[in-house]
């Protein structure tokens, strides 16, 4: 039987990623110590791994534990694993805040640096009630599916749901100053109701809007998303101000319904992109049908309004705006939200599913503009 050495159970060991920051457990410095004992009467050897976790009160101890557990008894020759938990000290603590930031000190925006690669789209409505959260959630899931590192801040402050439709019931992880968000489903999510108790409102004004929404993309460890999209509130008030101030970069996406009346709110929430000068990509119209038994379609809302949107903002904004797609009404969209499991993973053929999958891809496959990105040029001497 072969001696597993400390070197090989650290090889092990960088097999195992923590669960809230996705990256290996010995490139953290969470790996306090490793120990292999003597070999016992049938020639294995014990092995005691020592984990520093970033908190006491880690929620995802077991899952590391179990992690750790199986990555080392893998191992030919080993025998018995023990895994001794601790808790880091507060200066690996910042070490670990360090590292996490790129070796930054304090904490800045990392969507608003010239050289990000992360698509941020925030996804608007003129009026509550029109899905916009059905889809943001949706979308997300659906970009992950295919292979991308995506995030969610849900900035609807006044009316969150995000967690809900993404069957989030778990707190954040705070390592002092930085807060690891959650992840459902391939996602990583914040949202101010992980923050409040349960049915409590949150009553507050302008500069406490804008500061929440700074900390959540700033203090928040997001890593390397490859997609970014926040849930705004209905309307054009401070937050969708905030948005344009600090991701200036930040794309438009407008859901609507085809309710003329509907359509025209809408319009105004995409026409807020003349004074922030941020880019419409699009609309989105919820709720376009619902298909009978014979195939035949009842259009319940009226027709017409998003394509209505995406035209009268392509005429505001003097750009192309597409209708991205329509969404019709679908019992298994409502059901699978309610459920916290997206119906893009519920029911992905499902009419629903299919069109918010298509949409998706057309976001991600878009060629992304030089706005906001350093051309890594200097001026020429004369």
């Amino acid at each position: 039987m072969p001696t597993p050495t400390v070197e090989a159970v650290t090889a092990a060991l960088a097999t195992v990623l923590d669960p809230e920051i996705r990256r290996p457990i010995t490139d953290l410095g969470m790996v306090r110590s490793v120990e292999v004992a003597d070999a016992d009467a049938d020639g294995r050897h014990a092995v005691t791994v020592g984990i520093d976790l970033t908190t006491g009160g880690c929620p995802l101890r077991d899952t590391i534990t179990r992690d750790v557990t199986a990555a080392v008894s893998a191992l030919d020759g080993v025998g018995d694993v023990s895994v001794a938990m601790g808790v880091m000290s507060e200066e690996q603590r910042a070490t670990l805040r360090s590292t996490l930031r790129g070796g930054t000190a304090e904490p800045v925006i990392p969507f608003a640096q010239p050289g990000s690669l992360t698509r941020v789209y925030a996804i608007a409505s003129g009026k509550g009630g029109v899905g916009k959260s059905s889809v943001t959630a949706n979308l997300a899931v659906a970009m992950a599916q295919d292979g991308l590192a995506v995030g969610v801040v849900d900035a609807d402050v006044y009316g969150f749901s995000i967690p809900r439709m993404l069957g989030i019931t778990q707190q954040p992880t705070k390592v002092d100053d930085m807060i690891l968000p959650p992840i459902a489903h391939g996602v990583k999510v914040i949202s101010i109701g992980m923050f409040v108790p349960a049915g409590r409102p949150v009553v507050w004004r302008g500069p406490m809007l804008h500061r929440a929404l700074q900390q959540f993309l700033a203090d928040v460890f997001w890593g390397d998303l490859d997609v970014l999209l926040l849930d705004l509130p209905p309307g054009t008030g401070d937050i969708a101000i905030s948005v344009a101030q600090l991701l200036p970069a930040s794309e438009l996406v407008v859901v609507t319904t085809p309710q003329q009346a509907a359509a025209e709110v809408a319009e105004r929430a995409g026409s807020i992109a003349l004074q922030t000068r941020q880019h419409v990509v699009g609309v989105v119209e919820n709720m376009s049908w619902l298909e009978q038994p014979d195939g035949s379609r009842l259009e319940v809302f009226g027709s017409g309004g998003g394509q209505t949107v995406a035209d009268n903002l392509a005429t505001a904004t003097g750009t192309a705006v597409p209708l991205l797609g329509q969404i019709p009404l679908d019992l298994a969209l409502r059901e699978a939200g309610d459920a916290g499991t997206p119906v893009t993973l519920t029911a992905p053929d499902s009419p629903a599913a299919t069109v918010l999958r298509d949409v998706a891809r057309t976001l991600t496959r878009r060629s992304r503009g030089l706005a906001g990105r350093s051309l890594g040029l200097s001026p020429a001497g004369r």
